[in-house]
C-alpha cells in the first residue's frame, strides 16, 4: 500500500497506477532502545493520521471496509487498500514487551479525527504482532492500546487530560508522536512530543525517546 497523498481522495487514489511500492520494515530495533541503563517512557501515545497510517481516515478509505487475508490491511469499497507504515506493527509488537522503571509500558492514541467510528473500526481490523518467531501470534490494533484511545475532534489537550485520569500517568513520562506542529500545545501538560512529518519509524521512535530522556536528566553512563 502506498502513501496517499494529502490532498487526494479514496476514489482518485485508487485509480492511480504503477505507484512506487512502500519502503521496507527497518531491520533491527535501535541499540539505545535496548539499553538497560536507560529508562523509556511510562506512556507511548500516537496519533493516527499520517502519524501510524498513511492517508486521512476521514476523506481517503469510503466504506465499507474489509480485512485481508493477511489482516495486515484493509480494503475499501473501490478495493484500495489501506494499512499501517511498515515500521509500526514491529514498533507497536517490542513496546507492548518493553517495560519502563516502574512497569510495563502502555500505549494510547489521540486522534482529533472526526471520523471516530471508522477509525476504530479500522484498528479492529488491522492486526500486529505480539509474539515471536514463527507461527508468532496477532491481536487487533486496537487491543494493543491499554491506555486507552481518545478519537475525536478538539484540542489534544483535552485527549491527554482524558489519557492522564485513566491511567494515573505523570504527563512527563508521557511520549507523544504526532505529524501536526499545531499539537505542540500539549507540551505545556509536561509531554514530550516528536513531531514526525513522514509516517513512523524506529528512528523516529529512537529520536523521540532521546528528547524524553535529554529532558527527564537521563544520560548515557
Amino acid at each position: 500500500m502506498r502513501k496517499l497523498s494529502r490532498s487526494s481522495t479514496a476514489a482518485s487514489s485508487s485509480s492511480t497506477n504503477g505507484a512506487p511500492p512502500p519502503p521496507s520494515p527497518s531491520a533491527a530495533i535501535p541499540a539505545s532502545l535496548l539499553d538497560p541503563q536507560l529508562p523509556l517512557p511510562r506512556l507511548f501515545v500516537f496519533d493516527l493520521d499520517y502519524t501510524l497510517w498513511p492517508f486521512w481516515v476521514d476523506t481517503h478509505p469510503t466504506p465499507p471496509l474489509k480485512t485481508t487475508s493477511s489482516r495486515t490491511a484493509a480494503t475499501d469499497r473501490y478495493g484500495e487498500e489501506f494499512a499501517f507504515y511498515p515500521d509500526v506493527p514491529q514498533i507497536l509488537q517490542f513496546l507492548t514487551r518493553a517495560a519502563a522503571p516502574s512497569g510495563p509500558i502502555k500505549l494510547g492514541v489521540a486522534s482529533r479525527t472526526s471520523a471516530t467510528a471508522l477509525a476504530r473500526e479500522l484498528l479492529k481490523i488491522l492486526h500486529v504482532p505480539v509474539g515471536e518467531g514463527a507461527g508468532e501470534k496477532a491481536k487487533r490494533a486496537g487491543d494493543v492500546f491499554d491506555a486507552g484511545m481518545e478519537i475525536y475532534p478538539g484540542s489534544k489537550i483535552r485527549h491527554f487530560e482524558a489519557l492522564q485520569k485513566r491511567t494515573g500517568v505523570a504527563y512527563e513520562d508521557m511520549l507523544f508522536f504526532d505529524d501536526e506542529s499545531r499539537n505542540m500545545e500539549t507540551e505545556r501538560l509536561g509531554i514530550t512530543m516528536r513531531l514526525i512529518r513522514d509516517g513512523l519509524t524506529w528512528a523516529e521512535v529512537e529520536k523521540g525517546v532521546e528528547e524524553w530522556r535529554k529532558r527527564r536528566g537521563y544520560k548515557k553512563n
